[in-house]
């Protein structure tokens, strides 16, 4: 399963809107939880028919089968969960899940530093490290209760829970961009590195591991091993790129007469800022945080080394100079 997470790492947006997330595109809403909207992608149908019916010898009825491949979903719905909420307890935003054949996405959008982004990416694995030891207590028990002879099927039905849990926690934490493995050790290597160059190792080494998951999906002759293969390269080429864009970022000029109220970073020069209403982008600094395209005023104005939101008045017009 991949669970990837969007930290829009680049161009933030000077409102609190949000626009539509590419994989929404054919996705269903299933229902909406402490304010996170989870939606299910039209193709996880094809997988979950092709999925039952390749497990079907595995039960007595065909039931059990659907319960299992639902109990998947469960797992991957929570660890998603884990994500958005730890991602809001440092000030982020997260509002939704969308389920898909490879496992969950969760869009979480915490604030630009290594403690929140490591924190948001690690409650997800965390969720399945609670799950262990309390899915290993009810197989036991159930063991203990008889149920492999008196109940075979509830009790496979428990064994493959149990698997399928441990399976998706080891796999996410393989030290992989972006898998969550991937990004935690970006965020690690962002107390050490930077963030600009903390995200280029981490998404080398992902391409180191999609060559090697392609390799394996031919010795295996493995569509969904490719499929993954495919996917991890796609998004650590992405994130190259993005490690470029940001050590640009943070080489190039600043407005020097503006500082955060927060972290006192100078913002930069340039059209880095989105309008949530009409997609143009501008330099809100130039523009007085008004958008030049639709005229829309902002109340308040994203710093795009802390993340934190401000009204553009509360901007000092000097940096401080920090003590001798």
């Amino acid at each position: 399963m991949v669970c990837y997470k969007s930290h829009a790492l680049l161009v933030a947006q000077p409102e609190n809107k949000r626009h539509m997330l590419p994989t929404r595109q054919g996705s269903i809403r299933l229902f909406q939880l402490a304010g996170i909207t989870v939606f299910l992608h039209w193709s996880w149908f094809l997988v979950a028919a092709f999925e039952i019916s390749y497990r079907k010898t595995n039960y007595s009825s065909l039931l059990w089968n659907v319960l299992e491949y639902l109990s998947l979903f469960v797992i991957v719905t929570m660890h998603e969960f884990g994500h958005a909420l730890a991602c809001r307890s440092v000030g982020g935003r997260a509002d939704q899940v969308v389920l898909w054949p490879l496992g969950g996405v969760a869009y979480v959008d915490p604030p630009p530093r290594a403690g929140a982004v490591l924190w948001s990416i690690a409650a997800g694995p965390l969720v399945n490290v609670v799950l262990f030891p309390v899915l290993s207590l009810g197989l036991w028990l159930a063991g203990s209760l008889g149920w492999p002879h008196a109940m075979p099927d509830a009790y496979n039905l428990l064994y493959a829970t149990w698997y399928i849990n441990v399976i998706l926690l080891v796999f996410n934490l393989l030290p992989v961009f972006p898998l969550d493995g991937g990004q935690i050790l970006q965020a690690l290597l962002w107390f050490v590195l930077g963030r600009a160059r903390s995200l280029m190792v981490a998404a080398v080494i992902g391409i180191l591991g999609a060559a090697g998951v392609a390799v394996l999906a031919v010795w295996a002759r493995s569509i969904w091993f490719g499929v993954i293969a495919v996917f991890i390269g796609m998004n650590c080429w992405r994130g190259v790129q993005q490690a470029r864009a940001l050590t640009r970022l943070a080489a190039g000029p600043r407005h020097e007469d503006f500082a955060c109220p927060n972290c006192h970073a100078a913002p930069p020069q340039g059209a880095f800022w989105k309008c949530g209403r009409c997609g143009a982008v501008f330099d809100t600094f130039v523009t007085h945080a008004v958008c030049p395209n639709c005229g829309t005023q902002f109340d308040v104005t994203r710093c795009l080394e802390c993340g934190e939101l401000n009204p553009i008045s509360a901007w000092s017009r000097a940096v401080p100079v920090p003590p001798s």
